[in-house]
């Protein structure tokens, strides 16, 4: 993308505003309800989903900008009908707002649909003799008027903003024709940005791809490709080399499915807990980690301290596609427990190396036994006898810290360049706000 030239307005005036210093001052400045003829929100009882008839959309289904009817709810003629009478149907030029949990994420209705919306979002509909929709999309989605929202947001768990207070918001509205040149500009830089982002995504999950086919083929086949191979007798395992054993996971470890959460205890003692999330997140347990606090008794803490090559992995989650998720402790934790929905395991070290357990539990064709074996319906979960029970590849153990040894440099330069191309992704997304940022408040003139 060519570089943003910093072209200035010939002047401007106070705005009189503590969070926005300057505006041009041919810019008018007032409550977003003068710009507009109408402010509402979507329905506020939950309406018959169990028909196909029309579109219901809720925050859910925006993301950047773009409303995703292909998987949102449905409801029924009738209820489509009243929706629509009480106002729940966004026009063509209708700006959404969202105001439920995600706060000010933004969308324009491009064209008359036959949809209705929940009160999540709320329905900005220009005053369009004022107005451009695309342009106040750009501005009530920047970040300053996300700075600005905040000050009105109420709740924790889920944040809110009342449509009283969406009309309120301070608004910087420029001539007409330059909302459109603006809108125009916008589209085009945007659009350059997104582009860049989506092939530096494309080229992210190549490598996480290429990351996994290393694990998959390595802890399976080993390092030398030339020795004899025998069929595992296990079809999500296929072949191993010859020399390998097969064994029963409980014979390799020991096994502890965790109970541990942040309860109190009658003779409690303060603990960490490493939980859920931080096996999710990381695949390297360490004490630079920011461990939630918990307490535990003595029983708890002696069967559930964290040691140096201890494997964690998750045994319970929503979906089957997060169980048996691995993380390794690369140190001994003490004052830190593996917590609640986890399994912890200790190798026996004369058998198998906690560091290969790891990399075994990484690989798509081991991971496959736990998928199908979770059950459950609004959770699935893992039972002791499908961990224990299942038949694990064994090498010499030479040979699984070679391969312990040989992933660990491949994969780290692997995750070095994901990192990396994260890093520019990161950038080029604060570019983007900061552009829309600048172009809406009158800091770069672009007509």
């Amino acid at each position: 993308m060519s570089k943003v030239v910093m072209k200035r307005y010939d002047a401007y005036k106070d705005s009189g505003l503590e969070w926005l210093v300057e505006v041009p001052e041919h810019w008018k400045i007032s409550h977003l309800k003068r710009f507009c003829t109408k402010i509402t929100d979507g329905a506020h009882t939950s309406p018959d989903l169990s028909s196909n008839d029309y579109p219901f959309l809720t925050v859910v289904n925006l993301n950047n900008g773009i409303l995703d009817f292909e998987n949102c709810l449905f409801t029924s003629y009738i209820d489509y009908k009243k929706l629509v009478l009480n106002g729940c149907q966004p026009k063509k030029y209708d700006v959404l707002y969202s105001k439920d949990g995600t706060i000010s994420e933004t969308a324009v209705i491009d064209e008359d649909r036959n949809i209705v919306v929940g009160s999540s979002f709320i329905i900005v509909r220009p005053n369009l003799k004022m107005s451009n929709s695309f342009y106040l999309c750009y501005f009530l989605s920047s970040p300053i008027m996300r700075y600005q929202a905040r000050i009105y947001v109420k709740g924790a768990s889920l944040p809110r903003i009342s449509i009283f207070n969406i009309a309120k918001l301070i608004s910087i509205i420029p001539p007409l024709l330059e909302q459109q040149a603006i809108a125009a500009y916008l589209n085009t830089k945007t659009a350059q940005i997104d582009r860049k982002v989506d092939l530096l995504t494309q080229k992210a999950t190549q490598y996480g791809k290429l990351k996994q086919s290393l694990i998959n083929e390595t802890v399976t086949r080993g390092l030398d490709k030339t020795v004899a191979m025998k069929d595992s007798g296990v079809e999500w395992i296929g072949e191993i080399p010859e020399h390998w054993e097969l064994k029963r996971l409980k014979e390799l470890t020991t096994i502890q499915n965790s109970n541990v959460d942040k309860k109190s205890h009658e003779n409690e003692i303060s603990m960490k807990l490493c939980n859920y999330v931080d096996v999710y997140k990381n695949e390297f347990i360490n004490s630079s980690l920011d461990f939630m606090q918990a307490t535990a008794d003595e029983s708890e803490i002696k069967r559930f301290t964290i040691k140096k090559s201890d494997v964690l992995i998750t045994k319970d989650s929503e979906t089957c596609d997060d169980i048996a998720i691995p993380a390794l402790a690369t140190e001994t934790l003490g004052g830190v427990l593996c917590g609640y929905h986890l399994a912890q395991f200790r190798t026996k070290e004369k058998m198998l190396l906690g560091y290969y357990l790891f990399r075994l539990f990484q690989s798509k064709s081991y991971g496959f036994r736990f998928v199908i074996s979770a059950k459950g319906i609004t959770r699935v979960g893992l039972g002791q006898s499908a961990i224990a029970d299942s038949l694990t590849p064994v090498p010499p153990l030479s040979e699984q810290k070679a391969i312990a040894d040989y992933l660990d440099t491949k994969t780290a330069h692997i995750d070095r360049i994901i990192e990396t191309i994260n890093t520019q992704i990161d950038k080029l997304k604060e570019l983007r706000k900061t552009l829309i940022n600048d172009v809406v408040t009158g800091k770069i003139k672009v007509a």
